[in-house]
């Protein structure tokens, strides 16, 4: 099994590893349509194996009123012990035919906190053993809302059911007032969260600001088996450099 992402913006399918969702560092609110297209944050939690598929679905407002749409696929892997696989392939038309070309792919064992990056174009691995778990990267998890700004609201907005699994939705708003927006009225700026409680992920991220455009990323195709363990291993054509730095 592998993972893709994709094209002229490259996005970065979620390579980090923090406990569960409500311990995790919060980073801060998702500022709109942008190179780096965040995918899903998979927690390194054990005795929750399962391999799925992404999708990244992006429509970019662009400033001739036309919009620019690109999408790519990839696959997240955990096993029993919480270790985890992901990639990053680029954005492609939705012409595309095929998979999308991968840029690289990330495997962190939270066991010996031993993280690899590797991607085709070096033919390198790199691995490091890191001092602490990764935190989660920008917009991958919702960040908390201002306490006493009238410009932002957070609400919590239900469950829905989703390939055997139940979901719980929070809403985030920012309002751009007038003032500010650059065009003339308010604008308002929503984030949805759907966050799976058996799995520790986040299973949807849809992000929407009408000035930019829309971005959605979905978890579909979930198998709750415990993966081959040849994902988790650095393809054997790799130089395998280690990068850990030295003990002071």
């Amino acid at each position: 099994m592998r993972c893709f992402r994709s094209g002229h913006a490259v996005l970065s399918l979620l390579f980090a590893i923090p406990a569960l969702a409500q311990t995790q560092q919060m980073p801060r609110d998702y500022r709109g349509v942008q190179i780096i297209v965040p995918g899903i944050f998979v927690t390194p939690v054990p005795n929750a194996p399962f391999s799925a598929t992404i999708d990244i679905l992006s429509h970019e407002n662009l400033p001739d009123g036309s919009v620019n749409t690109r999408t790519t696929s990839a696959h997240i892997a955990r096993s029993s012990s919480g270790r985890i696989y992901n990639e990053r392939r680029q954005l492609v038309p939705t012409s595309f035919k095929g998979e999308p070309p991968l840029l690289s792919a990330h495997i962190y064992d939270p066991s010996s906190r031993l993280s690899i990056f590797y991607n085709p174009y070096e033919r390198l691995a790199r691995e490091t053993i890191l001092a602490q778990p990764p935190a989660a990267p920008a917009n991958a998890v919702p960040s908390r809302t201002p306490v006493n700004d009238p410009y932002f609201k957070q609400e919590d907005i239900g469950t829905q059911p989703l390939g055997g699994l139940t979901l719980t939705g929070i809403r985030k708003s920012h309002t751009i007032p007038a003032t500010m927006s650059g065009t003339g009225h308010d604008i308002v700026i929503v984030d949805e969260y759907w966050y799976s409680p058996d799995l520790s992920i986040y299973m949807i991220i849809k992000h929407n600001d009408p000035r930019t455009g829309e971005q959605i990323v979905a978890v579909s195709n979930v198998v709750r088996h415990e993966p081959d363990a040849s994902v988790f291993a650095v393809p054997p054509t790799y130089k395998v450099v280690d990068e850990t730095p030295p003990a002071e």
